[in-house]
């Protein structure tokens, strides 16, 4: 008499065979010198690079949100994982720390092979553009808990920055500039927002609105940029005295996050905002300040130089491949003041 299986429970451990097979290669590129261990074990092993004189381990970890729904809708999957690292890995260049290695949880009710391997493939891209070795995760098959088609993913990041080098904000002053990184678009941030908006407008993600070079989901789905390569050696270059990653509270919140009390920013509201943003302003419609607390607008990362250092930095990230400019400066604020005033806004 044959007894009921696992698959018959709702987990297939062949599909998660099979996932694991699509995905060695990809993983394989994101390994470092420093990881002791292969994939497939309990725990992965990673020493310290060389050349930290004291260094100190930096972590952080984050997902995705319901930018997943965007994939979802159009049964694309090649890029989220890129969101996933950016996530955590521009969180701990905010202390001016080099990612090492990454790891993920990636969730379903049902395994799709190939869409969780078109999933991880994305992950190890965002892990080759971060420098940082995808080094293990976790794959959970929970039959009836998410809805059938659908996953969730969440993803753990280590760094290391020499304790000399830490990026606190201590060190800016009254007159700094601030720097801004043109975003790719929403990045990962405000996707309750945007679908509310594309469901209330009637568009359709296949449908080009004006203005827009890609279809409306395409321009949703645009992955994160990771930003660790450009300013790690624009830190080598000029002293960076703080950094935010604009993410959930935008432009207003994410900054002072970086800077002592009683300083703030004026920004000039003189950067090229990317369409999607205009398209969901005017749609909401959604008011000017309520884009500026819940989407990036244009800035994925914002970096505070003294102004004798700013054309410099500019070249640097520029050297990079960044878009990067001034786009306000550093003030003195009373307490209670806002702490970041925008022109216009």
């Amino acid at each position: 008499m044959n007894g009921i299986t696992y698959k018959d429970a709702g987990v297939d451990i062949d599909a998660g065979e099979e996932m694991v097979k699509r995905i060695k290669p990809a993983v394989g590129r994101t390994m470092r010198p420093e990881v002791k261990s292969s994939v497939g074990g309990f725990a992965s092993l990673v020493s310290i690079p060389k050349g930290y004189e004291e260094p100190l381990l930096v972590s952080g970890t984050d997902g995705v949100g319901t930018k997943l729904k965007i994939a979802f809708e159009l049964d694309k999957h090649s890029t989220i994982g890129i969101d996933l690292v950016a996530m955590c890995a521009n969180d701990v260049l905010a202390v001016g720390a080099e990612p090492l290695f990454f790891l993920d949880y990636y969730a379903c009710s049902e395994l799709s092979p190939k869409a969780a391997a078109a999933v991880v493939e994305g992950i190890a891209e965002g892990c080759v553009q971060a420098n940082a070795a995808l080094v293990g995760g976790e794959t959970a098959e929970l039959p009836g808990f998410y809805q059938k088609g659908e996953y969730d993913l969440a993803g753990f990041v280590v760094g290391v920055v020499d304790k000399v080098n830490v990026i606190d904000g201590t060190k800016a002053a009254a007159g700094d500039v601030v720097i801004g990184l043109a975003s790719s678009g929403l990045h990962s941030n405000g996707y309750s927002l945007a679908r509310k908006v594309v469901e209330q407008s009637g568009a359709a993600l296949s449908d080009t609105p004006e203005g827009f070079t890609v279809s409306l989901g395409e321009a949703l789905l645009a992955p994160t940029r990771i930003y660790v390569k450009p300013v790690l050696a624009c830190a080598k270059s000029v002293e960076v005295k703080s950094v935010a990653h604009i993410t959930g509270g935008g432009l207003l919140e994410n900054i002072p996050r970086t800077l002592p009390a009683h300083l703030g920013v004026s920004l000039a509201n003189n950067w090229d905002v990317p369409a999607i943003f205009s398209w969901l302003a005017k749609e909401g419609p959604v008011a000017p300040r309520e884009c500026m607390r819940t989407f990036n607008m244009g800035i994925g990362m914002t970096l505070v130089v003294s102004e004798a250092d700013a054309d410099k930095a500019i070249s640097v990230l520029k050297e990079e491949g960044e878009q990067a400019s001034v786009i306000g400066r550093v003030v003195e604020v009373e307490e209670g003041a806002p702490r970041v005033v925008i022109e216009g806004i």
